[in-house]
């Protein structure tokens, strides 16, 4: 027998075409406009859910797999998500096409249709569209904004729609709240159109301003075109998956199919809260780029030279990279010389090695006039153990002293009580800042964690822009990456660590907005 894998599959829709706006750009550049037009009013931007945030393929999927277990079938095997080309409600389409017989494909829909609002299919199998809920939290950390929901879903699944949706979200520190869900007053399917309309409505009369309406429905834009008298709300439409026609998507939207947070998110919008670490300022290359950005920090890498006369600026020890022919080393007497006459600019010291090291690191500072307050050092417990940590925090009282601290994830996680006492250790001995790498294992869980316990937090080996506005966006202390960002016109070249840097392109990369939508 044929499986659905094997069928023929429906065509999605054609895509749109694309105008000279991304539409993540032009959402950014509407709200700025909205922002300063209005700075005392409460925004809100309205998302639908099914088929805007939520990928329902996924959905889709989960049941018919579903089916299979419970009924001893395997008429699904080796379904995926990109197998599903139809709508969540025309999946008995798909069924006809794929070569079950009718009678059972009649059973496998019916089934389907009475699982799948249930709750545990809503809580096990939504997944939202990758960069969604990125954009999302973005929103809402902005001060006066709001995120709004405006779904066809009726109001019986109100309770299991915010805890799936909030359980989702928690990893991206994104929340719903039940004021701010408007949900179908009528049933399932009824005059969706009309209930999206009134949504806005019911907004608008709560005192919020709502500047932008995303939904993946042509019919739904245009229902919400219609009662925007002014035209102040940006129309977006996720191009994605959906029933209605796309000749009736008004001539004003404005369509995409990422959630590209590169392209909302511009460098002059960064939290200023949060400090910026330019990682890696080893050699006079990166020292130049790095001092004509705008980032405050540099963070350079001190160990002593193979003669253990001079304190030099390299990531790897001799031992692991031996010094190659013509590799040029530079003391960190001529960075500190170059920053400590930038105002603004300060220096994060990364201590690879203890001992003689340490006692000349200390030295430093004073010879150059730099204050504590622009001062920053990192060290591993391993390299300078408590006595190191205590000598830099009786020195410099108001800098910041700093440990990675990634090996202690499963102890915070399994035995938080015992990971929290090491951690008040860490403490005692003057250490005032934790890091965790990017790469760390439910680095935001660990994050969160840590925050609670009442730490600031750096986020480390961050490798590129989006990465870099993802960690931004769960509200660390600070953030350090090598800032090779060509798209904002930063070249960072990299630590040189094992000898490798970045190549650099004087020209940011196009943006398409081609890509196809992909979950989280």
């Amino acid at each position: 027998m044929q499986s659905v894998k094997e069928a023929p599959q429906a065509r999605s829709s054609p895509p749109v075409e694309r105008g000279e706006w991304n539409w993540m750009r032009r959402l950014a550049g509407h709200y700025e406009k909205v922002r300063r037009l209005h700075p005392a009013d409460k925004l809100m931007i309205l998302f639908d859910i099914d088929g805007t945030i939520l990928d329902m393929r996924h959905m889709v999927v989960y049941l018919l797999r579903l089916f299979d277990r419970r009924h001893g079938t395997s008429y699904f095997d080796g379904l995926g998500v990109s197998d599903v080309t139809v709508h969540e409600n025309q999946v008995g389409a798909l069924l006809e096409r794929s070569g079950i017989p009718r009678p059972e494909a009649e059973r496998i829909h019916d089934w389907y249709i009475e699982e799948r609002w249930s709750r545990a299919a809503m809580m096990n199998s939504h997944r939202p569209f990758r960069g969604v809920m990125e954009v999302i939290r973005w929103f809402q950390m902005q001060p006066g904004t709001y995120v709004g929901l405006n779904t066809g879903r009726p109001e019986c699944v109100r309770a299991e729609t915010l805890a799936s949706l909030n359980e989702l979200g928690m990893e991206f520190k994104v929340s719903f709240c039940n004021d701010l869900l408007y949900m179908n007053p009528l049933g399932w399917e009824e005059k969706v159109e009309d209930s999206k309309a009134a949504g806005v409505r019911h907004f608008q009369e709560a005192g919020y301003r709502v500047f932008a309406f995303v939904d993946n429905e042509p019919l739904n834009l245009k229902r919400v075109s219609e009662i925007d008298d002014w035209g102040d709300i940006l129309l977006l439409h996720a191009d994605t998956i959906f029933e209605s026609e796309r000749i009736h998507l008004p001539g004003a939207a404005v369509g995409g199919r990422t959630y590209d947070i590169t392209e909302l998110i511009s460098k002059d919008m960064l939290p200023r809260h949060i400090q910026l670490v330019w990682h890696g300022v080893n050699d006079k290359a990166n020292l130049r780029q790095f001092l004509a950005s705008d980032i405050q920090w540099c963070e350079c890498d001190l160990r002593l030279d193979t003669g253990g006369d001079r304190v030099i600026l390299r990531h790897d020890s001799f031992d692991e990279t031996p010094l190659r022919e013509g590799e040029e080393l530079i003391t960190v007497e001529e960075v500190l010389d170059r920053i400590v006459e930038v105002d603004g600019r300060s220096l994060k010291l990364d201590l690879k090695e203890a001992g003689v090291l340490l006692d000349r690191a200390i030295e430093l500072p004073d010879a150059c006039g730099f204050h504590d307050s622009r001062l920053w050092f990192n060290g591993n417990v391993e390299v300078l153990g408590e006595e190191g940590f205590r000598r830099l925090s009786k020195k410099f009282p108001g800098s910041i002293i700093q440990c990675p601290v990634d090996f202690m994830y499963s102890l915070a996680i399994g035995l938080p009580d015992m990971a929290k006492a090491v951690l008040d250790t860490f403490r005692g001995w003057g250490v005032n800042r934790l890091s965790l790498s990017w790469k760390t294992p439910h680095l935001r869980l660990l994050l969160e964690r840590l925050q609670e316990w009442g730490w600031e937090v750096n986020v480390y080996n961050v490798p590129d822009l989006e990465a870099f506005l993802q960690a931004i966006l769960l509200n660390p202390a600070s953030v350090t990456s090598d800032f090779n960002f060509p798209k904002w016109h930063y070249y960072g070249r990299g630590s040189g660590e094992n000898l490798r840097y970045h190549a650099c392109s004087v020209s940011p990369p196009t943006n398409t907005d081609a890509a196809v939508f992909q979950a989280g």
